[in-house]
This record gives C-alpha cells, structure tokens and sequence, in this order.
C-alpha cells in the first residue's frame, strides 16, 4: 500500500519544492534589489553582447545565409560538411591552431609567470620600468606588427633579418619571409610570444605582490632549501586566482589571434594557407564568401574548443568549489 502511495505523494512534494525555491529567489531579489540595481549595467551588456550573439551564430550554424536573401534551414549540414568537406580546415586550419596554440598558449604562459617572477625580485626604484617595457608590445598591438617585425622580417636586402644573414654570409639571396609558407607560421609563433605580456602577465605580478612573506620563512624551517623550491610549494599555490585569470587570457588571446597573419603579410589569406587558423577560417566564410551559416557553424566549433581549454585550465588553478 504504502509503495503504491508513494509516487503519487512524491509529485506534489517536487512541486512544492520548486516553487518554494522559487520564492526564495523571488525574495532574495526584492531583498538585494540594491545590488541588482548596480549589476544592471553589466548584466546588460552581458546579455546583448555576449549571450545574444552566442545564441544567434548557434542558431544560424544551423541555415545557410549570405547575409541578404531569407534563411535556410538545413540542420547540422554545416557540422558535416565541416567535418567531411573542409579540406582546408581539417589540413590547414585545425593543425596549424593547434601547433600555435600549444607553443604559443603554455610558452606565452610560463614566459609571463618568468619574467613576472624576475621582476618582482628587482627593488621596487626600478620595478615599474621594466613591467612597463615588457608589457608595451602588446599595448601597441597592430602599430607594432607594421612598424618592428615586417621591417624585421622584410623580403629585401634592406630588411633587417636578411641584411644581418647576407653580412654574415650565411645566405647569397635575400629570402622573402612572410611570403613562404615555410616560414610564415613560425614567424607568427615568434611575433605572438613577443606580444604575450598583456593582462595576464600584470596579474601574475600583482599575485605575486600578494604572496605573505612569512610562508617563506615557515617553508625555509620545513626543509625548503632553494627558490625552485619556495615557487612550486608557495608562490604557485598562494597565487592560484591570478594564475587562473592569466590562463583564461592567455586561451582567449591565443584562439583569437588570426589578425597576426593578415597584419604580417597584408592578405586576408595567407600563401597555401599557411598562417591559416581557425579565426581566418571564419573570416574567409563570414567576409569574404558571405556564407554567414557556415562561418557560425565554424565559430561554434571555436566556442567548444575554447570552452574545454579554460575547463582544463580551472582544474589546473581553480579552487575546489569552481570545479
């Protein structure tokens, strides 16, 4: 009798539930509306800026659009063809993002934490120069690609990477950089390590300013004997939210970063898809073809990649209630 009961009973239980839960929400809003006054603002620009868009290039991932005429439904054609079609996105666009990420992602990482760690040990007189030097690259952004690195790099005898090879002798012909495919992705490497002090490596500085002292002197008591030592054991973990934000960035800022290639070599797509990463690959559709239902399809793609990148970087850094 009683197992017959209780399923009947167990419904209006849930349902009381959920709208008790519901009016405890309901009364914490009213209770905090204060706060949610000055949340506002953000949440809005939240909400127009980042989850409109989102869900509108989910959305058309699933229609083929150019943008003017009317939208066509055709389900997860896109996803196939992506996936069975793309010659350039499975041969050119994934293996190149990859290879950028992994060199550029964890080497722009522990180069900021590097130099982050270097400078801090500097005394404080001369500490502000040297944050500021390095982190003036990525602050000039484009200016800098025009300015340092095509002249660097240029495919004459004047640019200033071919004039020092030819003084050497070690080359008889100027070589044209930018414009060889066998050149163009690691050149693209070097450039984005170089610009890869940005907001994370002043968070990584401002963390370590953070550290207290006096874990240092316990360590040195428990049998820390060098400073490799004192980094792993107590800088490290002490600083685990910066470390966190900086990995955050460093993804962000690694998957979205196709703009270096066309800034190097003045193409929108690079000779034999050579620089060619998966933000080009969305540009080239949504641009330049004016397939906008693929060019979102493709952009989802980022979104998951991205989306697991920063999972694996919470588990790394994160604290336990973010897992």
């Amino acid at each position: 009798m009683n197992t017959e009961l209780t399923p009947s009973l167990a419904k209006p239980g849930r349902k009381s539930s959920v709208r008790l839960k519901l009016k405890r929400f309901l009364l914490d809003i009213k209770r905090d509306s204060f706060a949610y006054f000055f949340l506002a603002p953000f949440l809005i620009c939240f909400l127009l800026f980042i989850v409109i868009p989102v869900v509108m290039a989910a959305t058309l991932g699933f229609t083929s659009y150019d943008g003017f005429g009317k939208l066509h439904f055709i389900g997860v054609d896109n996803y196939i063809a992506l996936f069975t079609q793309d010659i350039i996105f499975l041969t050119k666009a994934i293996p190149n993002t990859f290879l950028f990420a992994l060199i550029v992602g964890p080497g722009g990482y522990l180069l900021s934490f590097a130099f982050a760690w270097l400078i801090h040990q500097l005394p404080m007189k001369i500490r502000d120069y040297y944050t500021l030097a390095f982190y003036a690259p990525s602050m000039a952004g484009g200016v800098a690609l025009t300015v340092v690195w095509i002249a660097a790099f240029s495919g004459d005898r004047v640019g200033y990477f071919n004039n020092f090879l030819l003084g050497m002798g070690w080359i008889d012909s100027p070589v044209i950089w930018l414009q060889d495919p066998k050149y163009l992705l690691k050149i693209m490497i070097v450039v984005s390590l170089w610009t890869s002090f940005s907001v994370g490596f002043l968070a990584m500085l401002a963390g370590l300013q953070t550290v207290n002292r006096e874990l240092y002197e316990a360590g040195r008591i428990d049998g820390i004997t060098s400073r490799l030592q004192e980094v792993f054991y107590i800088t490290i973990p002490s600083m685990k939210p910066q470390m966190l934000f900086s990995a955050v960035m460093s993804i962000v800022g690694t998957l979205k970063a196709g703009g270096i290639s066309t800034q190097l070599t003045g193409m929108p797509i690079t000779p034999s898809y050579s620089g060619h990463l998966i933000i080009n690959h969305i540009d080239d559709y949504a641009f330049i073809r004016f397939e906008l239902g693929y060019a979102s399809a493709v952009s989802v793609m980022l979104l998951i990649f991205s989306y697991f990148a920063m999972r694996f970087a919470t588990r790394l850094f994160g604290s336990k209630e973010e897992l």
